[in-house]
């Protein structure tokens, strides 16, 4: 399998392609990255060093890859965090490009936008592209509760809300949606759920919710449930791998005391997923 990944890039600590690049690697997966920042680290520091990427030398690094003619040999191209709006036609430029060199592969967005705790933290223009132009070809999508609301234009909380706002999001072009960080009011305490919803059903799973905030996380699971949906083209399989191996990043992560994600110490993770966590059909 070869994914072309277009995302961030960081020297130290591990978001965007500095994220997503080892498991997929780790799992078997050739990655073609494709940076569209260069920083020193995360802008979660409140300071970094190092440049934007302008959009039209993305583009002509994706030139260069097609050049080479392996487009054809491209299954998914995968996205994340988007700086501005140039990217983003780079990115649907992309995947038109690959789509029309290989009729099957698939592209994956992780829409990122904000969170509910912080709200958007991205440029203003961003989440309208996003929902706009972006979403539309994507095939999969894993946005958590807070983008998949804004995305659809709802207020998702319980889980039927959910599934009907998921159900919207299907209804804009992906056939894939992997919601992550459900926070259902009816839940047990101190837990967090991820759902998975295809053309075939839908998949819910909880797991403790660990006291954390780890920078990249959602870049991992974007990543490893792209990676395993394509192998398996199950929602309730990719759910499971992918929940098992992040919480066990997590935990790791956590025990460690460090803030950036233990990434390479987890890889057995990634994997020989140990798959704890019961998955359950709710549609």
């Amino acid at each position: 399998m070869k994914i072309l990944s277009i995302q961030s890039a960081v020297a130290y600590g591990h978001v965007g392609n500095s994220a997503a690049v080892f498991p997929l690697q780790r799992i078997g997966v050739e990655v073609l990255p494709v940076y569209t920042v260069n920083f020193s680290n995360h802008t979660g520091y409140g300071a970094w060093r190092g440049p934007l990427i302008a959009p039209e030398d993305v583009r002509e690094v994706i030139t260069g890859i097609e050049e080479r003619g392996v487009l054809g040999q491209i299954d998914a191209v995968l996205s994340g965090y988007q700086g501005g709006e140039g990217i983003g036609d780079v990115i649907i430029d992309a995947v038109a490009r690959v789509k029309a060199a290989n009729q099957d592969a698939v592209y994956a967005c992780d829409p990122v936008m904000g969170n509910a705790t912080s709200g958007c933290f991205v440029a203003p223009a961003i989440p309208d592209l996003l929902r706009d132009r972006v979403v539309p070809v994507a095939d999969i999508i894993t946005p958590n509760q807070f983008e998949l609301g804004y995305l659809t234009g709802t207020s998702p909380d319980t889980l039927e809300s959910t599934l009907e706002s998921v159900d919207a999001a299907r209804g804009m072009g992906p056939d894939t949606v992997l919601v992550t960080s459900v926070e259902r009011p009816d839940r047990p305490e101190d837990t967090i759920e991820m759902l998975a919803v295809d053309g075939t059903g839908a998949w819910i799973v909880q797991t403790p919710r660990l006291p954390m905030k780890a920078n990249g996380s959602g870049d991992v699971t974007a990543a490893l449930f792209t990676a395993h949906y394509l192998r398996d083209r199950s929602a309730e399989s990719a759910l499971r791998k992918t929940v098992s191996s992040v919480y066990d990043l997590l935990a790791r992560t956590l025990e460690s005391g460090e803030r950036e994600l233990q990434l390479v110490e987890s890889q057995e993770f990634y994997a020989n997923p140990r798959e704890q966590f019961a998955v359950r059909q709710v549609r």
